[in-house]
């Protein structure tokens, strides 16, 4: 039997701190190989580059730098350069929560949803917080989801978002399988003048706001659990089809 390939990505870039746990995390499970970008790319949400040339360094075994998004860099793998397909595609440790409406925004979520797209088994993972005092723990649970999906694999066409409270291990309270909640962004746009006079913009503003209701990932992390949610291929709102379907035409 072949021993697992798990491809890793991030939306943090290929030095981020979040990755190098990962790839620690996961080593046991099998053969660990790492495309992630070279510098920051969180909230790129799922874009692809097609309107300029991408290039690969390799900076360590296994380990290889793409000048592009985290969808690129799996699609990159995926469809060329690996020469094998992977049994598992890993996308994280954000540091930060991704939990609700973040996952349109999310280039973490981004990974898994592409690795998805692919074929592939696939999950992303976050610490919920920005500066994680605790991203050992989510090393420890990224260990056994993967463990798990390597031995049962996700129902077709599906993705699993994964948020890990900022906890020592011991103090997680368990694991929900839960449903998206909702944010309420709170966006400012700054605006300031560059030394040529010249006027930009930054889109910035406070914590964003969120609805903890029950069964939501929201409620999970308040109560001290892992979060896990399921995410699915097909977006279409299927009540709406049907009652646009059943009303007057548009045309």
């Amino acid at each position: 039997m072949n021993t697992p390939l798990i491809l890793l990505t991030n939306d943090d870039g290929i030095h981020a701190p979040g990755l190098r746990l990962l790839a620690d995390a996961l080593a046991p499970l099998g053969e660990v190989v790492v495309y992630a970008p070279d510098r920051q790319r969180s909230a790129v949400g799922h874009g692809v580059s097609l309107h300029q040339p991408l290039r690969v360094t390799a900076t360590a075994p296994g380990w290889n730098m793409v000048d592009g998004t985290p969808a690129d860099c799996l699609i990159l793998a995926i469809r060329g350069l690996l020469g094998r397909r992977p049994d598992l595609v890993v996308s994280g440790i954000n540091p930060g929560a991704n939990l609700g409406d973040d996952v349109t925004y999310s280039g973490t979520v981004a990974g898994a949803f592409e690795g998805m797209l692919l074929g592939i088994h696939s999950f992303a993972v976050s610490n919920v917080n920005h500066r994680p005092k605790h991203f050992s723990s989510a090393a420890k649970v990224a260990h056994r989801v993967a463990a798990s999906i390597l031995a049962r694999g996700l129902p077709d066409d599906t993705c699993l978002n994964v948020n890990i409270p900022d906890l020592p291990f011991e103090e997680l309270k368990g694991m929900a399988f839960t449903c998206m909640g909702q944010r309420n962004y709170m966006d400012e746009i700054v605006t300031r003048q560059d030394p040529r006079g010249g006027t930009y913009y930054w889109i910035g503003g406070a914590e964003p706001e969120h609805e903890e209701s029950a069964g939501s990932d929201f409620e999970a992390i308040a109560k001290g659990q892992v979060s896990v949610t399921p995410l699915y291929r097909n977006l279409t709102h299927h009540a709406a089809l049907e009652q646009m379907q059943a009303g007057a035409p548009l045309f």
